[in-house]
């Protein structure tokens, strides 16, 4: 994943497999996360604030990583101790 600035607002460029960028597009959108993506043109996303910078890293490396850095990220986040914030 390589994200580029964009003349664009504040949307970045995120170049990947087209397979994969449609698939991330689609999950951008039940996201309510603003994207677009044309035939040979790279995904672009809009990050407003940190939490959908968050999301889009996450949907990026969801449809990037192999199954076997899914499965050690998931049982990484299982070990991971639990803060209370209160």
């Amino acid at each position: 994943m390589k994200p580029k600035e964009s003349n664009l607002n504040k949307f970045q460029i995120i170049e990947i497999a087209r397979t994969e960028s449609w698939s991330a597009y689609r999950r951008f959108q039940d996201l309510s996360i603003q994207s677009s993506i044309s035939t040979g043109q790279p995904l672009r996303v809009e990050i407003k604030d940190p939490q959908t910078a968050v999301q889009v890293w996450s949907v990026i490396k969801q449809v990037t990583g192999s199954r076997s850095e899914l499965i050690d990220w998931l049982e990484d986040c299982w070990e991971m101790p639990i803060r209370n914030y209160q």
